[in-house]
């Protein structure tokens, strides 16, 4: 698919519209013709699967989270071999790895993870590639301390759902592009343009998203999901968010936290709260149960992509089409 040839059609549009008049239905077709466009590359990008190793020599890449492995596949490309650990709808802080996982992290040429202790049950093999010299690194490393949200579960640790701030995670694919463009110098040129065309699209994909988020008065702007996920996205777009679980979901909801934010949906006039694909669903019900014997009624105004992507085969399968979506979904349950 020609993407610059997309962008200069764009482009061509909109000299039309300054020089031509019918000016408000032009530029109405020019946001449906972006959107068009958006949902073509998402289709595109989502229709390579998810573990392909591909035929060529290149670096050997580990990802760990569904999310790392979407950002490399769209700055690397053919380049490296590419094998994300986890499939879809798995919780990161819940994963355990495998002992072919450890093979994978001892054949590779380099690591990408979150870091932040998202992936928590990892650590201690995180350290032991370390020890061994590995190219190991935390995509998180690649983001001011000062931008980073502290965790008032975990001493001196931070909230490690970064892409859910789109600003952010453009730092993180920067950072992943500059270890490829490093470690692999002979490809340099090919990670850093394909490091600018995914800027560009993700800057495309945030003012649609803006748009929608803009549909939504600011005094409903109340986000409500299965765990605490969702502070970036919050402090990004003027979102007050609350999560039943706290930031890992290696902690349990307690009576004590159904009963409080049952009373908070109650003296709010909370219409919707959101489940997860990658958390159980029993925590959220608890809430609804609670919020009914108060003699309210709160429905599940969809499910979001949290910790994972979706399958990918679908959209929501790449990073753009799952903020899209999770937007999408957010905004029509709650406005």
């Amino acid at each position: 698919m020609d993407f610059d040839l997309i962008f200069r059609l764009r482009n061509f549009i909109e000299v039309l519209v300054l020089v031509g008049g019918h000016l408000i239905n032009i530029k109405k077709n020019i946001k449906m013709i972006t959107i068009f466009f958006v949902f073509l590359m998402i289709v595109f990008n989502s229709c390579r699967n998810d573990n392909e190793i591909t035929k060529n020599k290149g670096l050997k890449v580990v990802t760990t989270t569904t999310m790392i492995t979407d950002l490399v596949r769209q700055i690397a490309g053919e380049k490296v071999e590419l094998k994300g650990l986890m499939k879809s709808g798995v919780d990161p802080h819940l994963y355990k790895a495998t002992e072919g996982d450890v093979n994978l992290f001892l054949e590779a040429d380099i690591i990408f993870y979150n870091g932040l202790h998202l992936e928590g049950k990892l650590v201690e093999l995180f350290e032991k590639m370390n020890k061994r010299g590995r190219n190991l690194f935390a995509i998180s490393d690649g983001i001011p301390k000062s931008l980073l949200i502290s965790s008032s579960e975990f001493a001196n640790n931070y909230d490690p759902h970064i892409w859910f701030d789109i600003g952010l995670w453009k730092k993180a694919a920067s950072f992943v592009a500059n270890k490829l463009a490093n470690i692999d110098s002979s490809n340099k040129d090919f990670y850093l343009n394909n490091l600018i065309f995914y800027l560009a699209q993700i800057d495309s994909a945030e003012n649609l998203i803006k748009e929608k988020i803009n549909e939504l008065p600011k005094e409903k702007r109340i986000l409500i999901t299965a765990h605490d996920a969702f502070s970036y996205f919050g402090r990004a777009y003027d979102f007050k968010v609350m999560g039943l679980q706290g930031i890992s979901t290696l902690s349990e909801a307690s009576v004590f936290d159904v009963q409080n934010l049952a009373n908070f949906i109650v003296e709010n006039d909370v219409k919707a709260v959101f489940v997860e694909t990658s958390v159980p669903i029993k925590n959220i019900e608890a809430l609804r149960q609670s919020v009914r014997s108060k003699g309210k009624e709160v429905r599940i105004g969809g499910e979001l992509f949290s910790d994972s992507l979706g399958n990918t085969d679908k959209p929501e399968g790449t990073y753009i089409g799952m903020i899209i979506y999770n937007v999408n979904t957010i905004v029509n349950s709650l406005k």
